[in-house]
């Protein structure tokens, strides 16, 4: 154990326990602070399906080209395995169904089976982690006119509504076998590039779709259902079928969890204002924590405000149990492992900083009308020595403290990564 950190954590633990913060406790309560590292981060949203699968529309777009994007299952869990590494803390694999175990097989969406993915739930009992799910609707023909579970195309619409019921059913499969309640995510690109005529008949076939998909109840200590709203996409900027109103009023009706993105909002809007309403009435919710930059953009998260009200406000409500957190970005312009593990510390961060603060003392303040005092005291917690706690859980973890991750990733890269070239 480093002397140095051991010392910097001290003199934090006795800044904090001044508030009322006891700070062996926080580190020991970041342990319910589970995260759902997705996959796709690894290879730009590619998926399996086809020797040379590649990200084609729907409404998704990864930038950048450098290179080492993993191309097989083989070098897929060997980065994620790199990352968690240098994660400090619990976690869980959040996979989309287009990256089954296919054995060179081509499977189409509405035929794949738990087999496809038993290795992966295999992988995920060996790396002691839980595992989310979601069914992959977009990027394929069937979704080439901008419309899957929402398509006034029958037999397409009937072929989205398969690929759902088996997403779900595998689910319930993965929640089963890791002892782990597995979130299925149901998202759609459907919309519209230019002004719609009939937005409502798009949206009626939308809930006749999910309620025929949904119509089997699994038990929910397998699997839980989540419904994810969108602005708009690419393609799709003058409506969205699956907008916040649509999917919040579904999630409610049919006590659904309702995913909320930090993209997949107006840049006014602060989705950390959301949790506490949407908390009123669904018993749940999922995040996808982002960080858009001007729209939808899926950057790498950093330690920033959006983020950390997020923290704040689960924490504060003491809403740890009922809201699942997952991280949704892909950048292909820089180290992609380095993306993973940026991204997820910097959520881990928000959460723990939020743990820090003496919330029942700014509560006070702000009953008593003490609104300056509230802010001052708020002001003067972003300069506490947060850094000290953080640098002290990672070592606690046994993972690289500070920045010596970064000297990890580039000695990887230049081991595994470098010799995968461009894809």
């Amino acid at each position: 154990m480093s002397e140095t950190v051991q010392q910097a954590y001290e003199i934090a633990k006795k800044q904090y326990a001044a508030l009322g913060v006891n700070t062996d406790e926080v580190i020991q309560k970041m342990d319910e602070v589970v995260i759902s590292l997705h996959c796709w981060q690894t290879d730009d949203v590619g998926g399996f399906e086809t020797p040379d699968a590649s990200l084609s529309g729907g409404g998704i777009q990864a930038t950048g080209n450098y290179p080492g994007k993993a191309t097989s299952l083989a070098e897929m869990r060997a980065d994620l395995e790199k990352s968690l590494s240098l994660l400090p803390g619990k976690h869980r694999l959040n996979l989309h169904a287009i990256y089954g175990d296919f054995g060179g097989e081509l499977v189409d969406r509405d035929q794949i089976e738990l087999k496809h993915f038993q290795s992966w739930i295999d992988w995920c009992k060996k790396m002691g982690i839980g595992m989310d799910f979601n069914a992959t609707c977009f990027s394929h023909p069937r979704a080439a006119d901008g419309f899957t579970l929402s398509s006034k195309n029958e037999d397409n619409r009937k072929f989205w509504v398969e690929h759902v019921k088996r997403c779900r059913a595998i689910s319930a499969e993965i929640g089963k076998q890791l002892g782990t309640p597995c979130v299925h995510n149901t998202w759609i690109p459907d919309g519209s590039k230019d002004v719609p005529i009939d937005r409502n008949g798009h949206r009626a076939l939308l809930k006749k779709s999910l309620d025929e998909a949904m119509a089997v109840d699994y038990p929910k200590e397998h699997m839980k259902d989540a419904v994810e709203s969108k602005l708009f996409g690419i393609g799709a900027e003058s409506m969205t079928v699956g907008s916040h109103d649509f999917y919040l009023g579904y999630a409610i009706q049919n006590n659904k969890l309702i995913c909320l993105d930090m993209g997949h909002f107006h840049p006014t809007e602060q989705v950390g204002d959301k949790i506490s309403s949407c908390l009123q009435f669904v018993d749940e919710v999922l995040l996808h924590v982002s960080r858009p930059v001007r729209w939808d953009s899926d950057h790498v998260v950093t330690l920033n405000e959006e983020v950390q009200m997020i923290a704040s406000e689960v924490i504060r409500n003491n809403f740890l149990k009922r809201v699942n957190i997952g991280l949704d970005f892909f950048d292909a312009s820089i180290n992609r492992i380095g993306a993973y593990v940026i991204g997820t510390r910097a959520a881990k961060k928000a959460f723990l900083f939020a743990l820090l603060e003496p919330t029942s003392m700014l509560k006070e303040m702000e009953e008593a009308g003490q609104n300056f005092e509230r802010l001052a005291m708020l002001e003067e917690l972003k300069t506490k020595p947060f850094g000290a706690v953080w640098d002290y859980y990672c070592q606690q973890s046994q993972v690289p403290v500070g920045e010596q991750y970064i000297t990890e990733i580039q000695q990887y890269e230049k081991d595994v990564l470098s010799k995968r070239g461009f894809n």
